[in-house]
C-alpha cells in the first residue's frame, strides 16, 4: 500500500526536525551532531501527543542515565570486571521497571537502562572525561528531542485523541461478527481464535495509546470516557463468550418449544448489534430506545424466582437471559463511549453495573519479568567481559548496541527473530551510510547541499517509520544511519575507522541473536501456560473462604491475563480448545466470587452447599496446578453443584435473618446464586448432555 498524504506530511515534519536539530549541533558545535539528527527519528511519531510523551520521558531518562554514569565511572574504573557487573545490575533493574509498567512511562526506564552503556563504557579508558562525556550525549539527545517536539506541534500537528475513536472501528467490526456467532451459538464450542485475538490486541494497545492521550491537550472528560470505553471493550470479550454455553444448553433442551419469544428476541438483538454506529449519536443522553425495548422484552421471560428456577430448563433460561442482558448493556454503553468520545461533548450514564467494573489493575508476571532481566544482566556481564579480554577499542559500540536490542525485545517471548531483524536493519543501515560518507559527502561542501541529497532517503524512510507495520525497522536504518554518518563541522570520515565502528554494531547484534537464542528457546506456547497455571492458581483462591483484600483488582489482573494469552494460543480444533477453556476458568473465577457473596444471605443448609461447591472447585484447581496440566473434573465437583442447585431452588425457602452485607432482597440473592451455580456447571460440565440428576 502507498504512502498516504498523513504519512508523507509526518516524513516531512520529521525531516524538517532533523535537519533543524543537526543545523543546530552543528552551528554550536556540538561533538556528535548527528546524534541529535537520530534523537529526531526516535522520538517522532504521527501523533503529537504521543511525540511530546516519548520526548519527555526520553529526556527523564537520559538524564538518569547520565547521572549514574557520573557516579559510577570513577569508583569503579580501575575493577573493569566489577563495573560490568554494576552497568549490568542497572541495565537489569531498569529493565524489571520498564516491563512491570504497560504505558508509555516505560520509556523512562528502558532509556536509563540502555543509555548508561551509551556514555559510561567509552570512557573507561579516559574516566576523567566523564562528565564532559555525559553532558554532550544528554545535550544531544536533548536538543533533537526539543526539535522534534516542536516542529510536531506547530507544523500541522495530529492529534492523538479525535482518531483514537476511528482505531476502535476494527474491534467494532470484530466484537459484533463474534457477538452474531455467540448469540447463534448451538454447540457450546465456538472458538474464532482469531477474532479474539484481534479483539484482545486492540484492547491491549489502548494502553500506551491512552497514557498518551493527556499530553495531546485532551480534555479531562475524554481521557476518563476513552478509559471507559477499554474498560468496557475488555469486559465485552468475556461476557459474550460466556453466552455460549447457557445459549447453547437452553438450545438443547426440550423447554425451547414452550418460549417461542426466545429466538425472535436473539434474532432482534443481533440487528441492534448489526446497527451502524450513528444511530447512537441522537440516544448518547437519553438512552437507545431500541436496547430499551430489548431490555423489557427480556423482563417479560424473566424466571420467577425461586419457583421458576426449581427446573433445570428454567434456570438455563434465566442463566441465559441474564447473559444477554449483560452483553446489551456492554453494547449500548460501548456505542455512546465511542460517539461522546468523536464528539468530544456530551454526557454519558453507564448501563452497565457491576462490582467487576472501573478496575484497572493489570498482570505483571514478575517470573518472566525477573528471568528477562537476569539473563539480560548475564549478556553484559559477558559481552563486556569479551571486550576487556580482546581489547577491542570499539568493543563498547557492540556492547552498547547488543544492550539495546536486547532491551528493546526483552518483552517478547520470541526476541530472536526481532533481534536478527535489528541486524538485518542495522547491515542496510551500514551499507547506506558507507556510500553517503565515500560517495556523495566528499561533494558536499555547505548544509544546503546536504540537506537536498538527504531529503530523498530520510523522506522515504520517514512515511515507513508512520507505517506501524514498518515502524520499527525504518527508525532503526534512520538511527544508524544518521549515527554511521559521524557529521562534523569537517569531512574527516576515515575507512578504518567506519569498518570498525559499522563491524563493532554487527558483531554485537549477533551476539546478541545468539545469546538469545540460547538462552531463550522458549516459543509463546510455553508463557501461554505458566498464565494457565497462574489462572488456576486465583481460580483456587477465588474459591477459597480466605478473604481477598480487594475483589475487584483481584478479578481486573485475571482479565488482563486473559488479553495475554489469547494472542499466545495457537489455532486448533474446537473441542477443548485453550481460549474456550481460559475463558471457562475467568467464569468459574467470576461466579466463585458471586458465590462468596451471597452465602451470607442465605439459610445455614444454603450456605453449607454452597460452601461444599467453593471447596471442591478449589480442591480441584489446586490439584492442576500441583499437576501442571487441566484434570478431568471430579465427578463429585458436579454433583455438589447439583445438589446445590436443587437445594437452592427449592420453593417455600425462606432466607436467614438479615446479614449486614449484602443487601439485596431474598428473590435477587437467590437469583443470583443460581445464576453462578448455573454458570459454574456449565463452565465445568459444558459438554455434559441433559438436565442435572
Amino acid at each position: 500500500m502507498n504512502p498516504s498524504v498523513r504519512d508523507w506530511l509526518f516524513s516531512a515534519k520529521t525531516f524538517v526536525a532533523a535537519m533543524l536539530a543537526l543545523y543546530i549541533a552543528l552551528a554550536v558545535p556540538l561533538e556528535r551532531p548527528s546524534w541529535a539528527m537520530a534523537s529526531v527519528y526516535i522520538v517522532s511519531n504521527p501523533f503529537v501527543g504521543a511525540t511530546r510523551s516519548k520526548a519527555l520521558y526520553r529526556a527523564i531518562g537520559t538524564a538518569i542515565a547520565a547521572a549514574m554514569a557520573v557516579l559510577l565511572v570513577p569508583p569503579f574504573v580501575e575493577s573493569p570486571y566489577l563495573f560490568s557487573v554494576m552497568v549490568a545490575l542497572w541495565v537489569g533493574a531498569m529493565l524489571y521497571l520498564g516491563l512491570s509498567d504497560r504505558t508509555a512511562r516505560s520509556y523512562v526506564f528502558l532509556l536509563a537502562g540502555y543509555t548508561l552503556p551509551l556514555i559510561a563504557l567509552p570512557t573507561v579508558t579516559e574516566p576523567t572525561t566523564i562528565f564532559n562525556v555525559a553532558i554532550a550525549r544528554t545535550e544531544e539527545i536533548l536538543l533533537g528531542i526539543i526539535c522534534a517536539s516542536v516542529v510536531g506541534s506547530i507544523a500541522f500537528p495530529s492529534r492523538l485523541g479525535p482518531t483514537l475513536i476511528h482505531r476502535t472501528d476494527a474491534w467494532f467490526q470484530d466484537a459484533a461478527q463474534f457477538a452474531r456467532e455467540a448469540l447463534a451459538a448451538r454447540s457450546g464450542d465456538v472458538v474464532q481464535l482469531p477474532r479474539q485475538q484481534r479483539l484482545a490486541a486492540v484492547v491491549k494497545a489502548l494502553d500506551v495509546q491512552l497514557s498518551q492521550l493527556t499530553y495531546d491537550h485532551t480534555s479531562p472528560d475524554v481521557v476518563a470516557r476513552a478509559y471507559s470505553l477499554r474498560e468496557r471493550m475488555q469486559l465485552f470479550l468475556p461476557v459474550l463468550a460466556a453466552l455460549n454455553d447457557p445459549l447453547a444448553a437452553f438450545r438443547r433442551s426440550a423447554a425451547i418449544a414452550h418460549v417461542p419469544q426466545f429466538e425472535p428476541l436473539i434474532a432482534d438483538i443481533c440487528k441492534w448489534i448489526d446497527a451502524p454506529l450513528r444511530r447512537e449519536r441522537g440516544a448518547a443522553a437519553h438512552g437507545d430506545p431500541e436496547a430499551t425495548s430489548l431490555r423489557a422484552r427480556i423482563a417479560v421471560l424473566r424466571v420467577n424466582a425461586p419457583r421458576g428456577l426449581a427446573p433445570w430448563d428454567g434456570a438455563l433460561l434465566s442463566n441465559a437471559l441474564w447473559r444477554v442482558l449483560q452483553a446489551i448493556d456492554i453494547w449500548e454503553d460501548c456505542r455512546v463511549l465511542r460517539v461522546l468520545i468523536d464528539a468530544q461533548e456530551g454526557s454519558w450514564r453507564p448501563r452497565y453495573h457491576h462490582w467487576r467494573v472501573n478496575a484497572g489493575e493489570v498482570y505483571v508476571d514478575h517470573g518472566f519479568m525477573l528471568f528477562s532481566s537476569v539473563s539480560t544482566m548475564c549478556f553484559v556481564i559477558v559481552s563486556c567481559s569479551l571486550w576487556i579480554a580482546s581489547g577491542w577499542h570499539d568493543g563498547a559500540n557492540a556492547v552498547f548496541i547488543a544492550t539495546v536490542a536486547c532491551c528493546f525485545f526483552a518483552g517478547l517471548d520470541e526476541p530472536a527473530p526481532a533481534i536478527f531483524r535489528f541486524f538485518l536493519s542495522g547491515f542496510v543501515a551500514v551499507i547506506a551510510s558507507g556510500l553517503y560518507l565515500f560517495v556523495v559527502l566528499p561533494e558536499v561542501h555547505n548544509f544546503e547541499t546536504l540537506v537536498v541529497v538527504f531529503a530523498l532517503p530520510f523522506l522515504c524512510i520517514g512515511t515507513l517509520i508512520a507505517d506501524q507495520r514498518y515502524s520499527l525497522v525504518a527508525s532503526v536504518i534512520a538511527l544508524f544511519t544518521a549515527t554511521f554518518l559521524s557529521l562534523a563541522n569537517s569531512y574527516d570520515a576515515n575507512f578504518l575507522d567506519y569498518m570498525n565502528t559499522s563491524s563493532a554494531v554487527l558483531a554485537g547484534l549477533v551476539f546478541a541473536f545468539v545469546w538469545t537464542r540460547v538462552t531463550r528457546p522458549f516459543g509463546a506456547e510455553y508463557f501461554a501456560q505458566r498464565l494457565i497455571r497462574a489462572t488456576w492458581a486465583d481460580v483456587a483462591r477465588s474459591a477459597s473462604l480466605q478473604p481477598i483484600s480487594d475483589e475487584r483488582t483481584f478479578f481486573s489482573r485475571m482479565l488482563d491475563r486473559l488479553m495475554q494469552i489469547l494472542p499466545r494460543l495457537a489455532t486448533s480444533g474446537p473441542h477443548h480448545h485453550p481460549s474456550v477453556e481460559t475463558f471457562r476458568d475467568l467464569r468459574v473465577a467470576s461466579n466463585s466470587l458471586d458465590l462468596r457473596h451471597y452465602r451470607d444471605g442465605v439459610a445455614a443448609d444454603m450456605s453449607a452447599q454452597i460452601d461444599r461447591v467453593l471447596t471442591n472447585v478449589r480442591t480441584y484447581y489446586e490439584l492442576c496446578v500441583a499437576r501442571r496440566r487441566r484434570q478431568p473434573v471430579p465427578r463429585g465437583l458436579i454433583e455438589a453443584i447439583d445438589a446445590a442447585l436443587a437445594r437452592i431452588a427449592q420453593p417455600g425457602v425462606s432466607a436467614a435473618p438479615p446479614a449486614p452485607r449484602p443487601t439485596f432482597s431474598t428473590e435477587i440473592r437467590l437469583r443470583d446464586a443460581v445464576h453462578a451455580l448455573v454458570g459454574l456447571r456449565l463452565s465445568l460440565a459444558p459438554l455434559a448432555a441433559g438436565a442435572p440428576a
